[in-house]
């Protein structure tokens, strides 16, 4: 047994029996790691219907290759066959090729070629009798599928589609699983679901004959093992021309980092992620649910170890991944139909601190627009920590009070964000974010110096789309801006809720704290109670990396829940970013200051895009800013803070002192109280 398949199928793509779920098991995500995805696929040879010994690889495709696991006796093979050979004619021109592998053992040659001839197979047809393709595979039962890049990387693994189950058949199926997978890979992205459970006949483990499968190595080796790791989760940032400090894109580049890779991974410095894993009511842990995962399994970890251990072989070249293609241009989201950029270059001193800059760009737009891409662009990304950008309609925008509370404020919920490594967004089809004409972004951006005076004049491109939308993509926030940490206090607990006005989905979460920020959890309670149920948890807050935890499937969040946001501050001299451990700190702007924001990106199912309603949490309208409906529930939710009698009127003394500014610029009529008439409801 090879070191790699110690180390959890880095050699081999199995499961270890307790991990894999049942071959019963309906069509269901599953945890893609332990399912081998990103990994090599190691070459095995079966028996073609000549009776000649053949490589799966040597039927494998131009840019992908399909190994579909058949077999002619398995029920659900049967019925998922003709749905296998329409998509192997669909895609054979497109560099996609099929080998169809029959894992049964007993099915005779007549029988088999008979599947062919009925079917209309096209690939390479092998009979695995000796279990050697399956092996290699780490396959579970007759109905998997897997797509292997040209670089004999895994990147998809599961059923043809969700149409058929051991127990359960669909006149068509909800989930062209295979066809999605094959479409991402070819546009040369990530698969959307990456792995799933495949319902079907178990495979029995064989015992592999020396002669049958292809000899591996036993060392893990760079061009095997630890090139998919680097590429999988670090040369999104560090490549030629990406944010990150150094490229690690080559054996040489990672061999000559080795000892730091190795001291960052095993802390969890790196790769920056910062969710905990999920667990079920059993204990057991659950699949990730987040789409940008990229946290590395402990398998990993160990195999960066044993590497750097034997000494950082290089392997064989040939068993390299095919290298990720990135966009050359500055615009990953294509060419911009409209750039917005800063009017002057803002300075950036040498060292020190420096206050958040508030910068206000006006769109010149006469029309609504529907907005599917956005990207920030800062022209040093080399001083940028973080951008939060909010979509100002022309009367805010106009309004020299409005601009100062959105740039303190932050708790209506961002239109776009920039951190390190997430810079820009790409919506699904039928899913916008609204634009209004006449309306202006406002830039919070946060600098920090690193050395060298510079300076930076950041862009901000989008893409339109003139289709309006199914849904609208908005950003909520859980938020608590009567925050009180005690000097010395190093585990202090601040809680926020939101209550869900409307049946709603989340796509992801991104908590804000400052540098006194240790810890963030979100949790949902139902409108009938029954306990909290626990979404994010995020237990090691790291200021430096202002993550989006990205949903791979849309919450689904019922009228009248509530979800929860709890934060936990360390306000001791134990912390080294502390800048002042004697202060009582409260809310406030800058990074001395603090904040609990917990933002949500949502949309409500029922809405329809052309006739927005008023109860729109973290939309222009809840900031005071648009629809009076709106404007109520912003002010009853500061109601629900800070009217302690309850008599629905909030006076100067029932608010924090250092919130006065804040009361004063919403105090309209100046008389020394906030009612509904003072937010134009």
């Amino acid at each position: 047994m090879t070191l790699a398949v110690v180390l959890g199928g880095l050699g081999s793509l199995g499961m270890t029996p307790l991990d894999a779920p049942s071959p019963l098991a309906p069509p269901a995500p599953v945890d893609a790691r332990a399912m081998g995805i990103g990994r090599y696929v190691a070459d095995a040879i079966g028996v073609d219907l000549d009776g000649a010994q053949r490589s799966w690889r040597s039927g494998r495709g131009e840019r992908l290759t399909v190994i579909a696991l058949t077999s002619v006796t398995c029920p659900l093979c049967r019925k998922f066959g003709p749905s296998l050979a329409r998509i192997e004619s669909a895609f054979s021109d497109r560099g996609v090729k099929f080998v169809h592998v029959n894992v049964s053992g007993l099915d005779s040659t007549e029988v088999m070629r008979k599947q062919v001839a009925d079917l209309g197979f096209k690939g390479l047809y092998l009979n695995d009798r000796d279990g050697a393709v399956a092996a290699a595979l780490g396959a579970r039962t007759t109905t998997e599928v897997f797509v292997v890049d040209a670089g004999n990387t895994l990147v998809y693994r599961g059923p043809v589609s969700d149409q058929y189950g051991v127990d359960f058949t669909l006149d068509a199926p909800r989930q062209r699983l295979l066809e999605s997978a094959l479409e991402a890979s070819i546009a040369g992205k990530a698969p959307g679901i990456a792995a799933l459970a495949s319902p079907g006949c178990a495979i029995e483990p064989k015992q592999v004959s020396s002669t049958s499968a292809v000899a591996t190595s036993p060392a893990v080796t760079y061009a095997r093992d630890i090139a998919r790791i680097i590429q999988n989760n670090c040369v999104e940032c560090h490549r030629a021309g990406g944010v990150g400090p150094f490229a690690l894109d080559s054996f040489e580049a990672v061999s000559r980092r080795a000892s730091m890779i190795r001291a960052v991974t095993q802390e969890g410095t790196m790769p920056p992620w910062f969710a905990a894993p999920m667990h079920g009511a059993d204990g057991a842990t659950k699949p990730s649910p987040w789409s940008n995962d990229r946290s590395l399994s402990s398998a990993e970890k160990q195999a960066i170890v044993a590497w750097i251990d034997a000494g950082k072989p290089e392997g064989d070249r040939a068993e390299l991944p095919a290298p990720r293609a990135f966009v050359d241009s500055a615009w990953r989201i294509g060419t911009p139909d409209a750039i917005y950029q800063l009017p002057e270059p803002i300075a950036i001193k040498a060292d020190g601190f420096m206050a958040y800059q508030t910068v206000v760009v006006p769109t010149n737009l006469t029309t609504d627009r529907w907005v599917k891409a956005v990207q920030i662009v800062p022209t040093d990304p080399s001083v940028v920590h973080h951008v939060l950008v909010f979509a100002l309609d022309a009367a805010a925008a106009k309004d020299p009070r409005t601009r100062r509370r959105l740039g303190a404020d932050e708790s209506g919920g961002y239109w776009a964000a920039y951190v390190p490594g997430n810079d820009h967004y790409v919506l699904d089809d039928g899913f916008a974010r609204r634009l209004q004409a006449g309306s202006s972004l406002l830039f919070q951006i946060h600098y920090t110096p690193n050395g060298k005076a510079t300076s930076d004049q950041m862009r901000l491109g989008v893409v339109f789309t003139d289709k309006a939308p199914k849904h609208v993509v908005r950003t909520a926030a859980i938020s608590n801006v009567r925050i009180s940490i005690p000097p010395g206090a190093d585990h202090h607990r601040e809680a926020g809720q939101v209550r869900i006005p409307a049946n709603a989905k989340v796509l992801a979460f991104m908590p804000h704290m400052h540098v006194r920020g240790k810890a963030y959890r979100y949790e949902l309670e139902s409108a009938n109670g029954g306990g909290r149920q626990m979404l994010l948890d995020i237990p090691a807050y790291d200021f430096n990396w202002q993550l989006r935890y990205e949903l791979s499937e849309p919450l689904a969040v019922e009228r009248g829940a509530t979800l929860h946001g709890t934060a936990w501050y360390d306000n001791s001299a134990g912390n080294p970013a502390n800048p002042d451990p004697t202060k009582t700190v409260r809310w406030g702007p800058q990074t001395v200051d603090e904040m609990m924001l917990g933002y949500i990106e949502y949309y409500l199912e029922d809405e329809d895009p052309m006739r927005p309603g008023d109860l729109e949490p973290g939309s222009t309208p809840r900031r005071g800013l648009g629809a009076g409906g709106a404007r109520g529930a912003m002010f009853e939710r500061l109601a629900k803070q800070f009217d302690a009698n309850d008599d629905g009127t909030i006076t100067k003394d029932e608010v924090p002192e250092n919130l006065h500014p804040q009361f004063d610029r919403l105090d309209r009529n100046d008389d020394g109280e906030l009612t509904k008439g003072d937010f134009g409801a």
